[in-house]
């Protein structure tokens, strides 16, 4: 097989492997809002058995989602280690990335653990955020590895758009925790009401018990263990990044849209001004019909969108020249 068929399979089965992590952050969103985070209180196996069984109890439903879970993510673990193997076969190959490869190794093993740490530790906030963060930056990667560099340079007015979204990508991953931190603390449901929260402008919150990131060990955070007004400022904190995540995004998908030069380009930044539209009017909905397990799961599944329609937009803006190229550059 030529150097550039065997780039080509691994740019494919790259995107399969996106598509897989995909699944696996939705279905970890889809275990903690059916509140089965804990229903296998071991790990990997599940009441020591590989798959849970019967005699659980009504426990049973709650095993049974945890596991799904922990089965897709040990494929996708499996497919990373297939592309660090290829990627390090073939490492000699013109456009072979490699060190991307190895970081999603290191990384999908971090996960692991942290996987393992979520069960053991029981569901503490800050883990099981680090845990949610990890999986999109596994999602990320493989995104980014999937798709194909443009080749050519950007144009002047292009030039300046790289700033502007490393500043984006660096506030949706604020956005992104505060989501996370919101979720991990059963604060989604503080505010009931929108655009208000608890019928006021500026509700009563306690910000001094709402972000303290570790509370010691042996506490069972299932079901929240915070008062209502630190949940309160949490959920309405997030509101307050939602709107400027949303203004900042925006912006530089309508700019980048505005000022391309080419189709691609163009294409990247309406996707992102449309990835970050749905995703406000799903989190209203979301809001408006009191956390329904869909829409709180599409919610999730709408952030994940997001982020990979960022990463495509930050593969447009990073050109691979077209002087002294042999072939496709592929970090």
């Amino acid at each position: 097989m030529a150097a550039q068929q065997r780039l080509i399979w691994f740019r494919r089965l790259s995107l399969v492997a996106a598509g897989l992590a995909f699944c696996v952050v939705v279905l970890g969103a889809w275990v903690r809002l059916t509140d089965a985070g804990l229903g296998c209180p071991d790990w990997p196996g599940c009441y020591g058995h590989v798959f849970p069984q019967a005699d659980v109890g009504v426990h049973f439903g709650k095993a049974l989602h945890e596991m799904i879970h922990r089965y897709f993510a040990l494929s996708l673990g499996m497919m990373i280690s297939t592309l660090l193997i290829w990627a390090g076969v073939n490492r000699r190959d013109s456009g072979q990335p490699l060190i991307p490869v190895s970081i999603l190794f290191v990384l999908v093993c971090f996960q692991g653990a942290l996987g393992a740490f979520t069960v053991t530790l029981l569901l503490k906030p800050l883990i099981v955020t680090a845990h949610l963060l990890g999986g999109l930056s596994t999602l990320s990667l493989l995104a980014w590895l999937a798709l194909w560099p443009p080749r050519g340079d950007l144009s002047t007015s292009e030039k300046p758009l790289q700033l502007w979204a490393l500043c984006g990508a660096a506030v949706l991953l604020i956005q992104l925790s505060l989501g996370g931190w919101t979720s991990t603390n059963y604060a989604a449901v503080a505010c009931p009401d929108f655009p208000t929260c608890q019928g006021s402008w500026w509700p009563h919150m306690d910000f001094s018990d709402a972000f303290v990131l570790w509370r010691g060990l042996g506490i069972d955070f299932e079901g929240g263990v915070l008062a209502h007004p630190a949940r309160v400022a949490i959920h309405f904190t997030h509101r307050l990044g939602a709107l400027f995540t949303g203004t900042t995004i925006l912006s530089l998908g309508i700019a980048s849209a505005m000022r391309a030069k080419t189709t691609r380009l163009e294409i990247a930044g309406i996707l992102l001004c449309f990835s970050v539209v749905l995703q406000i009017a799903i989190g209203i909905a979301t809001v408006h019909w009191a956390l329904p397990l869909a829409l709180a799961t599409l919610h999730n599944a709408g952030a994940a969108i997001v982020v990979l329609c960022m990463v495509n937009l930050i593969r447009c803006l990073w050109p691979t020249p077209r002087v002294g190229m042999g072939a496709l550059q592929g970090s």
